[in-house]
């Protein structure tokens, strides 16, 4: 209940006792300190005397005041305050409505807004409100709810997360309309995301007419909350930049940029900083080719939003390429050369390697050797012997060749082209002479040139024709309007011939001073090995460019393979998720048909991102007058109790003073010293358990005298009050059903605490703290090899990411990035026969609050026949367990005995099985192989009912 905005009170009716303040102060007033007593003879001579007048001795002023205020304190704090986020409009007859900005943008403060979410609906319980639930990004009327109890509502916010998508504000204001007809006088809560999106002034607009009272509050982030997003990558010579945006300026902030290949693996880091005044800022990572070349998306460390995330492609991964030419005067006018365009066309999209020898064999070898994936020729007509072989088998094994026309090759072709050209070749001339130049025609729509636009002011004056061959058609990948050939390609082997019918410069047409020029050219360098390899390492690559040409019905259908969640993680594609066409790729806005992410097939890829390359980012603004803005809440209300009753102790101390000082005891120094430390230890009483707040002594004597189950301490509070809350209950378990009596759990900060006093030390990964220093990884592998035992928990069920595959989500992410480090023995996912599935129950599964997650231990080392039992350290306990099914959460429990966090999907059943792993993987460390004597195998069998 809250009385006094925004300070509520568990237990509201205690106030009532401040009545009685006044009463305390007259009682207190009458009674004065107690009288120092002397003994004094001659005071008998005045027995039985009778003073007619008798005034009675009062307390001072200031210090019945004392004594009042800590009688007001103590009232306040069994009231159970709690400071609580400024509310929003004061609650009323309607529904609350509540509009979640679920899109990309919510995924990097989601715990905040989910706060918040929940304050706005405890406030509707409180005032007996129905509440109508509307996440703005879900698609349909499905996602928004009837007015409901507020109970109901809460139950379903916690399936509520971010979508990797923009939200659909319109859509999701028809759908709230609808779920409100017969409703008056609704308060509308809309938890925005700050971004305008291209329609927040409408729909503020919406909500304005949905509330005719104005009930309206909207949160907004605050400027250093602002979501960040990646732009389009662009390359140069020895790296490439990527755009950070921002919709709004005023606060500096700056992070570091991530790349990393497919597998997840760390490939190179970059910083970025914004001014006060900066919406965009260039970071630049610079690495080597064949590292750029592997990059599969870049993204902002420790931000988890979609946006946060920018996917690669083959698209964006530079080739080498050669350049060859057959004219020796194109070295003394290299300005006017057809090298000169080719290299222009294909500079911000590949490594170049330029070769203006005379000498045509050696300038192949040459390019061979630099390990280019594509060689373009200008006007090489006949290639013969050595060379020609060289260069036949360099195709065969994945190169692509691309030659242009020219006199050389009209006067006479070898078989390095992709169709057969009349002989002698034809330019202008005779009966096949143009009354006016050739514009373009269409281009095929199975080609590499599928989707570009043929510009009418392109016009081709002269060319190379083609013989009439059945299957000319087919190889024809661009074509003038009268049908004739522009651009022929074919198979050779697993590489590619490519022959453009004109030459490279103005000298036969204008289609090298335009625009398309440059696509084309870049279209044809993917298909060349992008991995910056020899080609015979790159057919795979190269493979995938069949897929991008060949004519069937298939092949121009991209099926999803990997996509984006709100968190920015990579997981399989939902069953909703539609196949793009191959032509719309680079057209198709990510939503919920199509998120972002992976499309195509695994040796083509092509990247949806959650925003086009050329998007801009505009902040909310404008709303109008009648909202009310709010800043978002905090992750939990702040307790004040605690507080007061200090306060109070600190009165009753200063009472105690004061009581001393008017009966006239004065204190020596000595004393005063121990009184000030007694003091001090009474106030430090009832702090929590913590192995950074203790010294080392009193560390060590809470550890060793009382068997305590220990977890790692982070910055994350709400982490480390699940995992203290979870081991908490897990005692009492093992308490219950065990001869083990452990003591309450103690939290370790690895970097400073010795970790020998504990068996088995559980690890919450927190996917948003950095990595530990040298010196503190050092102590923890020392931990583990010293016969310790650490269980760490990613809790990535949650979001569907399991195992330790390349991947997974942000928890796995971190571990790998932590066990990088240390040096840990194989893995292997618990076996059947494992100690651990019979410890003290016998189990097959290992569930928490998800079920689902693989519990991993460290892999039993192959033995020799006439060894069955190697000697191993900790007798035979694994050093190293990982699960992902957040064993803590599933532990958790109050002062009462009561579960604190829902376990999905089995209920009570799974959190009783969730208990018992907690014990047998206690009583594992504890006791180690020794139910794998064969002693047990009886007793074992009678229990397995065999």
């Amino acid at each position: 209940m809250s009385l006094f905005g925004a300070i509520g009170f568990g237990q509201p009716l205690l106030l009532w006792a401040l009545v009685l303040l006044p009463a305390i102060w007259w009682l207190l007033r009458q009674t004065p300190p107690r009288p120092l007593r002397l003994v004094f003879p001659p005071v008998r001579l005045m027995f039985g005397l009778k003073d007619e007048e008798e005034t009675p001795a009062t307390s001072p002023w200031w210090l019945t005041a004392l004594r009042v205020l800590l009688a007001g304190l103590v009232i306040l704090a069994l009231a159970a305050p709690v400071l609580r986020p400024e509310p929003g409009a004061a609650p009323g007859g309607g529904p609350l409505v509540l509009f979640v900005d679920n899109g990309w943008a919510s995924g990097g403060d989601w715990e905040r807004r989910l706060a918040t979410v929940h304050f706005e609906i405890e406030r509707a319980r409180s005032a007996d409100e129905p509440v109508v639930l509307v996440p703005t990004a879900t698609a349909g009327p499905a996602g928004v709810t009837p007015p409901q109890e507020a109970e109901r509502a809460a139950e379903r916010v916690a399936g509520l997360g971010p979508l990797a998508f923009p939200p659909q504000r319109m859509a999701a204001l028809e759908h709230a309309s609808e779920a409100l007809a017969g409703t008056d006088n609704p308060r509308i809560v809309w938890l925005s995301d700050g971004i305008d999106h291209g329609s927040g002034a409408e729909f503020a607009q919406g909500l304005d007419a949905l509330s005719p009272a104005g009930r309206i509050s909207v949160y907004l982030p605050d400027l250093t909350q602002m979501p960040l997003v990646l732009g389009a990558p662009r390359h140069d010579g020895a790296g490439f930049e990527i755009p950070v945006m921002r919709a709004a300026s005023g606060a500096p902030r700056s992070g570091t940029l991530r790349a990393l290949a497919l597998n997840d693996r760390f490939l190179g880091e970059a910083p970025f900083a914004f001014g006060g005044t900066e919406r965009e800022v260039r970071a630049r990572l610079d690495m080597p080719l064949e590292l750029r070349n592997e990059i599969a998306r870049v993204e902002i460390a420790a931000v988890r939003s979609a946006g946060a995330v920018r996917l690669v492609d083959d698209r964006w991964r530079m080739r080498r390429v050669g350049l060859v030419t057959g004219e020796s005067r194109d070295i003394s006018q290299p300005l006017l050369s057809p090298l000169y365009y080719v290299e222009r066309a294909l500079a911000p999209f590949a490594e170049l390697h330029v070769d203006r020898g005379s000498n045509l064999a050696e300038s192949i070898e040459q390019l061979i050797e630099a390990q280019v994936g594509m060689i373009v020729t200008t006007d090489v007509g006949h290639i013969a012997g050595a060379t020609y072989d060289t260069l036949s088998q360099w195709v065969e094994r994945g190169g692509v060749l691309v030659r242009f026309a020219g006199h050389r090759l009209a006067a006479g072709a070898d078989d390095l082209v992709p169709v057969r050209l009349r002989e002698g070749g034809r330019t202008l001339g005779g009966t096949l002479s143009w009354s006016t130049p050739q514009p373009l025609g269409p281009f095929d729509p199975a080609g590499p040139f599928a989707g570009l636009a043929a510009p009418p002011e392109v016009t081709i004056e002269r060319q190379v024709l083609a013989e009439p061959d059945i299957d000319l058609a087919e190889k024809t990948w661009a074509q003038l309007s009268d049908g004739t050939p522009l651009v022929t390609g074919a198979r050779r082997g697993r590489g590619w011939l490519v022959l453009f019918h004109v030459t490279a410069n103005t000298a036969w047409s204008n289609l090298p001073l335009s625009g398309l020029f440059v696509d084309m050219l870049s279209r044809l360098q993917e298909l060349a090995p992008a991995t910056g390899s020899a080609p015979e390492a790159g057919g795979a690559a190269a493979g995938g460019a069949e897929a991008a040409v060949a004519s069937s019905e298939e092949a121009l259908t991209l099926p999803p393979v990997r996509t984006l969640d709100g968190r920015g993680v990579l997981t399989l594609p939902a069953p909703t998720t539609r196949p793009i066409l191959a032509g719309a790729i680079d057209t198709v806005v990510a939503s919920s048909d199509h998120p972002p992410g992976f499309y195509g097939h695994p040796d083509a890829l092509r990247a949806l991102n959650v925003l086009p390359h050329n998007a801009t980012l505009t902040p909310l603004t404008d709303l109008p007058g009648s909202f009310v803005e709010r800043a978002y809440a905090q992750a939990n209300p702040l307790p004040l109790k605690p507080w007061i009753l200090f306060a109070a102790l600190v009165l009753l101390a200063l009472d105690a003073v004061a009581i001393m000082y008017l009966a006239g005891f004065r204190l020596a120094p000595r004393a005063a010293g121990a009184a000030v430390l007694v003091l001090t230890v009474l106030l430090g009483a009832g702090r929590e358990v913590r192995a950074q707040d203790a010294g080392a002594d009193e560390f060590a004597l809470k550890a060793a005298l009382e068997t305590r189950l220990a977890f790692v301490l982070s910055a994350n509070e709400e982490l480390n009050d699940a995992a203290r809350l979870g081991l908490m209950g897990l005692s009492r378990v093992l308490q219950e059903r065990t001869a083990l009596e452990p003591g309450e759990p103690i939290g370790v900060d690895v970097a400073r605490d010795e970790l020998a006093f504990f068996p088995i030390i559980y690890w919450p990964i927190d996917p948003s703290a950095p990595l530990p220093e040298p010196e503190t990884l050092a102590r923890v592998d020392a931990f583990m090899k010293q016969g310790g035992t650490i269980l760490f928990d990613t809790r990535d069920e949650a979001m569907g990411a399991t195992g330790l595959s390349p991947g997974n989500g942000p928890g796995t992410q971190a571990l790998r990035r932590l066990l990088e480090k240390i040096d840990i023995p194989a893995l292997e996912p618990v076996p059947v026969d494992h100690v651990l599935t019979k410890a003290f129950y016998l189990l097959q599964d290992f569930p928490g609050r998800w079920d689902g997650g693989t519990l991993w231990v460290e892999a039993t080392p192959e033995t020799e026949a006439d060894d069955p039992r190697p000697v191993r350290n900790s007798d035979g306990v694994s050093s190293i367990l990982i699960t992902s099914n957040d064993f803590a959460s599933a532990w958790a429990v109050d002062d009462s005995g009561r579960p604190l966090y829902p376990v999905v999907p089995g209920g009570d059943r799974q959190r009783e099985m969730a208990l018992r792993t907690g014990i047998n993987i206690v009583m594992y460390t504890l006791t180690g192989n020794y139910k794998a004597d064969q002693v047990h195998v009886p007793a074992l069998l009678e229990r397995l009912g065999q």
